[in-house]
């Protein structure tokens, strides 16, 4: 966890502050909030009397950086930013790992967690100040104090002398803090969004008449649905509106609403976020639309948006947006546009898509499916799915998440959440726009194999996340899910009345990793003692056309208690001996009636549609073997993923961490304030730092050099430009020099061909390097993804990586898991194992490339690419070793 320079943190009553360092025009500002701060206050943090006056306020705002540290806490924006917290360090000169750290809140924010978010951003300055200890003395009847400090989630040790307590805080980032700091912002997101989901009183701004309008349709809906608490219609120009009193004005309301909806021009939108932060209000959701989806005239407008609620400690839904609604029978509101009002269910949804989350809302109510919570994101100027998320996982109404994705806001925030959630209940995602303009401008094998599609790819297998090609899909997902458990394996028994849907579902099964295995001698003995001869009982077991309802019922039985079955598979097709209601009651009977938890899936092939019946009893029920198939597949993946050990993070031995940040400040010091590849000498040293293995090389300028290189590496050598580029485009490789004149010769070659494309600066250095002809050639390599961040890729290597595609990617961090699958997830995986008469690799050794990697990306921020390739990895025992690097920083 990095320290923030400037952001909106939201408190532990669901309300926003500004945090951001201090300033020296925060003079006045401070000033204001001391006359707001009551003499205790005051007397608990300064032990005693003291009075902050324009004499000697330039002490806490006008601060030395090298030994004071100080951030701030507002509410307003502009001329209306106030200050209504402050949190200092102050370094000791003599000993510069230690300094003294304090907070001051006044009084009307004091008890909403402004002094812990100061004091943690304080701690995470002082760490990368490299201060390790923070101390602090406290009065021992400052009971907020003390407790702010033991619940930081920082280790400290307290001691007393008389009437103050001396506390020490070390300022490393330990998984308690992480755990700590996780929850916090969990409870904040329940808070801020209970007051969208279960208001008790709601206004609607722009509220019409017209039931054909938005405002109109947003309050019949809230009227019509069944809201269990009232609703304020605001409008200046009416007074009824549909039957109900209406208010000129938000503050003429009767109450200060929990929730506003705003439904008026995108110019008059700003004026109320205003009045009703004025008022107090805390829950927002901007319907109207004319913001940053039509340019950048409505960005800007929607930017003074955002800043305005979170000046008002406000949490905004939208704008351009549907609205949200609360299927649950004790709220029932619908506060969209959409007619559709599904019944309560157990799914909650979230949808960046207005338009598409009117289809959605008639497409779940269509299925049955019923509804927790749905909301409509629209711009996320505020609140997204990441805050949806925190809310949800310990939502009691909901027990499956769906997602449409068009963008993500903060990938790898959405990344810790999505984890951790995944593992109490499934998160099922759609996510368009699948191509990648920026593969085609990429600078290295690495940028190019990793960029986009991959990134979001290597993201949602991280998470979890059950990743669906099509909304259709994944709604079937989704009636999967909410109406049957996960399985224990990935072994499906298909039942059938018919030979050749039995065949189609089998192959459909095996094509989305599912197994069709041969069934027990147990199972097939319980299987012939009541179906005819003329049935096959292997799997699938085709009972034939004229299989009776009581046949299906029983032979469910007996399959779904099969040890070696996971699921079932039941298809039926509508004879003339046979319907599917009878066999759907069969279904249900024998399902109810099993001794163990295994799913239950029906493929129902009969033009009078699905029997309701089966989805009433929590039988899905599907048209056609394939979408069943697929949508099991999905399922059976994330249960294997929940299954599987959380992993931990490794830390190799042997790294130089100081040799690598003195290597980098060297390295960016040479390239200027922008950046760039870094030369072949300091991207060595990094890498060294790090106990990554290179092939011993020397840097050489001219034949002669290289002829004396050769003599002291001997045996044969290559020959490389040093320049980092892709020395294979410009002839810039020769191979397998076995004498000092060799050397020389392919230095003169490449001098001459660099110089012919005016490559001068290029033909300046060069490297003679041991040639390591043994092991098998792989990729490991970084890229650092604007949105995601580092993104490590491994996989086969060598000039045809691009073409070859058999690399996997994961973004970091990786956890010894994540390792062990990427590899597992390589097309060439059994080459590592040895195939075919080739000695098995030492895949230990690539682990720990992948884990000092891993690491090295962690501490230096400034990676922005990195490429071994080929790295050999060389038989069992042997270790691996990287032939040619690239590495690329970047300052900021």
């Amino acid at each position: 966890m990095e320290m923030e320079h400037e952001f909106d943190h939201v408190l532990k009553d669901g309300t926003t502050v500004h945090v951001r360092p201090i300033r020296p025009d925060d003079r006045e500002r401070m000033l204001g909030m001391w006359a707001r701060t009551s003499a205790e206050s005051r007397r608990l943090r300064f032990l005693g009397p003291f009075n902050l006056d324009e004499h000697n306020v330039r002490r806490f705002t006008d601060l030395d950086p090298e030994l004071q540290f100080a951030v701030v806490a507002t509410r307003g924006r502009g001329e209306r930013e106030r200050i209504v917290g402050v949190a200092r360090y102050e370094r000791d000169p003599d000993q510069r790992d230690h300094a003294e750290f304090a907070a001051l809140v006044e009084d009307g924010e004091q008890g909403r967690g402004v002094g812990t978010v100061l004091v943690r951003q304080v701690a995470l300055a002082a760490s990368r100040a490299g201060i390790t200890h923070l101390s602090g003395d406290i009065l021992a009847d400052n009971v907020r104090m003390l407790n702010l400090v033991r619940e930081l989630g920082l280790e400290y040790r307290s001691g007393h002398d008389g009437g103050v307590v001396r506390s020490d805080l070390e300022t490393v980032i330990t998984d308690r803090f992480l755990d700590v700091v996780a929850s916090e912002e969990r409870m904040a997101a329940e808070a801020a969004l209970r007051r969208f989901f279960r208001p008790e009183k709601v206004a609607v701004v722009g509220a019409s008449r017209d039931r054909s309008s938005i405002g109109g349709l947003v309050f019949d809906n809230i009227l019509t649905g069944g809201f269990s608490g009232v609703s304020y219609p605001v409008n200046a120009q009416a007074p009824y509106v549909q039957g109900v009193t209406a208010y000129p004005s938000l503050s003429a309301c009767p109450a200060v609403p929990d929730l506003v909806l705003i439904c008026v021009p995108a110019h008059l939108v700003n004026d109320v976020i205003d009045e009703a932060g004025d008022l107090g209000v805390a829950a927002v959701c901007v319907i109207s639309a004319g913001f940053a989806e039509i340019g950048s005239e409505g960005a800007a407008l929607q930017q003074e948006l955002a800043d305005r609620a979170h000046g008002h400690g406000m949490r905004l839904i939208g704008p351009n947006c549907m609205g949200l609604l609360n299927g649950a029978s004790d709220i029932r509101l619908n506060a969209t546009f959409s007619r559709t009002f599904p019944a309560p269910g157990r799914v909650s949804m979230s949808s960046q898509s207005g338009a598409l989350g009117l289809a959605v809302l008639e497409h779940v109510s269509a299925l049955g499916l019923g509804i927790a919570t749905f909301v409509s994101v629209g711009n996320k100027a505020d609140i997204s799915g990441n805050d949806l998320l925190l809310y949800w996982e310990n939502d009691q109404d909901t027990d499956v998440i769906l997602m449409y994705l068009e963008s993500f806001g903060n990938p790898r925030k959405f990344s810790r959440i999505a984890r951790r959630v995944s593992r109490n209940k499934p998160i099922v995602a759609v996510k368009s726009g699948r191509t990648s303009a920026g593969i085609r401008a990429a600078s290295s094998h690495t940028a190019a194999i990793g960029a986009g599609e991959n990134a979001v790819a290597a993201l949602f297998r991280q998470t979890g996340v059950i990743r669906t090609e099509t909304l259709e899909e994944m709604f079937d997902v989704a009636t999967l899910l909410s109406h049957q458990g996960l399985p224990a394996g990935r072994k499906v028994a298909v039942l059938t009345n018919a030979g050749g849907p039995g065949t189609l579902a089998a192959d459909a099964l095996e094509s989305n990793g599912l197994e069709v295995p041969a069934l027990s001698d147990r199972t097939i003995t319980e299987l012939r003692e009541f179906l005819p001869a003329e049935a096959g009982v292997e799997n699938p077991v085709d009972m034939i056309a004229s299989a009776s309802p009581e046949a299906y019922g029983r032979a469910l039985r007996v399959l779904g208690e099969a040890d070696e079955i996971d699921m079932v598979f039941v298809i039926f097709i509508p004879t003339a001996v046979t319907g599917s209601d009878l066999v759907a009651d069969a279904l249900i009977a024998a399902e109810s009636a099993m001794d163990v938890d295994v799913p239950v899936v029906s493929v129902i092939m009969s033009a009078e549609g699905l029997p309701k019946a089966l989805g009433d009893a929590g039988i899905p029920s599907f048209a056609f073997p394939e979408a069943a198939a697929r949508a099991m597949g999905r399922v059976a993946t994330y249960a294997a993923w929940r299954r599987r050990p959380l992993g931990n993070v490794v830390e190799p031995a042997g790294i130089d961490h100081a040799a690598a940040e003195r290597a980098v400040a060297r390295a960016l010091a040479d390239l200027g304030p922008d950046g760039g590849w870094v030369g072949s000498e300091l991207t060595g040293q990094i890498l060294t730092a790090y106990g990554v293995p290179l092939a011993q090389s020397e840097l050489v300028f001219s034949p002669d050099e290289a002829a004396e290189a050769q003599t002291r590496i001997g045996g044969p050598v290559a020959v490389k430009l040093a320049a980092p580029i892709h020395k294979a485009e410009v002839g810039g490789v020769e191979l397998g020099l076995t004498s000092p004149e060799q050397a020389g010769g392919a230095v003169e070659r490449m001098r001459a061909s660099l110089l012919d494309r005016g490559l001068d600066h290029e033909a300046e250095r060069f490297l003679v390097q041991e040639m390591v002809g043994d092991g098998l050639e792989m990729i490991v390599g970084v890229t650092h993804d604007p949105s995601f961040g580092p993104i490590v890729v491994v996989g086969a290597g060598g000039t045809l990586v691009e073409l070859l595609g058999d690399v996997t990617a994961r973004i970091t961090p990786l956890t010894d898991v994540d390792v062990d699958e990427m590899l597992g997830g390589l097309r060439m995986e059994p080459l590592l194992h040895g195939y075919r008469g080739s000695p098995p690799t030492d895949i230990p050794a690539l682990k720990d490339l992948l884990h000092r990697i891993n690491a090295m990306v962690d501490d230096l921020p400034e990676i922005a690419e990195l490429d071994l390739n080929p790295v050999f990895i060389r038989p069992d025992g042997q270790g691996v070793v990287a032939v040619d690097v690239r590495l690329k920083l970047t300052a900021g």
